[in-house]
């Protein structure tokens, strides 16, 4: 394996200009920076990743922490990383909570011992232990869907998205709206979307029945139990007439239920969820969505943490995300 010294020696200049052209910093002129580049085509010349690492004390990997792979928008997700931090050299060290919270914390310290050079989390339940962890990191960090105090983030806007669906639902003549939601230790899907269903029903004057709130797991059994506990709590002259439900698997779990048990969808009952998943566009009837571009979020992420390691400085930059409503014949 040829080494810097040798490359160095066939374009006739010094080491430390080598290493300038393939580490891209310094000055270093057109002549010279042309005859080593010559060189490492001819030669196929490949640099040591770890010698690199001990000479930047960079290692050119970025930790992700996701809260479940092979879902569609865990895919979007990473894609939008990748996409920024592969156009400038980086790879990506992808590790899966599978939704446990105490995960976090252990594939952050994780990550941390890997020696990379930031991290990206997609996080789900907020709690002190996990900001604590984040505090001592002293990485550049970035979170995606949760707004954490003091690290940089990229949320989405779920307050508003829950409001303006449900809102949807109401001026299509709606009244008796029913709600399926997760565990409140989900910050953005748990609470916000809650308080955005809730502030749309005041406004409108609209009575929110407590049996008709109930929570539920992300994925479609959930969804489907969730609703089937709702109609438990039903009288042949009072059912709900329209269902928002927090995610889009809750949502098609909730629409099994309803089939089952006779109701048509839409004529006598609407059904709306958030996340523009395959799954929405397929079912029947198409699912009324919150598109959340899922991608972009990876991008906006990515882009964030570079920021922070090309200029060493750990940032409190905050981006919010507007949704984007798709309306199909669920409601």
């Amino acid at each position: 394996m040829l080494t810097i010294k040798e490359i160095a020696e066939m374009a006739r200049v010094s080491r430390s200009t080598v290493s300038r052209v393939l580490n891209e910093s310094g000055y270093v002129s057109e002549e010279a920076r042309k005859r080593v580049l010559e060189v490492v085509e001819r030669t196929g010349y490949v640099p040591s990743q770890h010698a690199q690492s001990l000479r930047t004390k960079k290692t050119r990997v970025i930790g992700v922490v996701l809260p479940k792979l092979g879902t569609e928008t865990a895919g979007r997700v990473v894609n939008g990383i990748n996409e920024i931090l592969s156009e400038q050299g980086y790879q990506i060290l992808l590790t899966s909570t599978n939704l446990q919270a105490e995960k976090e914390i252990e594939y952050l310290r994780l990550l941390k011992s890997r020696q990379v050079d930031g991290i990206i989390l997609s996080a789900t339940n907020i709690n002190d232990n996990l900001l604590a962890e984040i505090k001592q990191l002293k990485l550049p960090f970035v979170a995606i869907g949760q707004d954490i105090p003091s690290v940089s983030s990229v949320t989405y806007d779920d307050f508003h998205a829950a409001k303006a669906m449900t809102e949807l639902m109401i001026k299509k003549g709606r009244s008796k709206i029913a709600f399926i939601g997760v565990d409140e230790a989900d910050q953005a899907v748990g609470v916000m979307r809650k308080q955005g269903f809730l502030q749309a029903m005041k406004q409108n004057g609209l009575q929110v029945r407590k049996e008709w709130m109930v929570t539920a797991d992300f994925d479609i059994p959930s969804g489907s139990r969730a609703m089937a506990q709702i109609l438990a709590e039903t009288t042949e002259g009072n059912k709900p007439d329209a269902i928002f439900c927090v995610t889009e698997r809750i949502a098609v779990g909730a629409m099994q239920t309803l089939k089952e048990t006779g109701f048509k969808i839409p004529a006598q009952i609407s059904i709306t969820g958030i996340g523009a998943s395959d799954i929405s566009k397929y079912v029947d009837p198409a699912l009324t969505t919150m598109d959340y571009e899922n991608e972009t979020a990876g991008k906006e992420a990515a882009k964030m943490l570079l920021a922070q390691i090309e200029k060493n400085i750990l940032t409190h930059k905050k981006i919010v995300l507007n949704g984007r409503l798709i309306i199909r014949n669920s409601i």
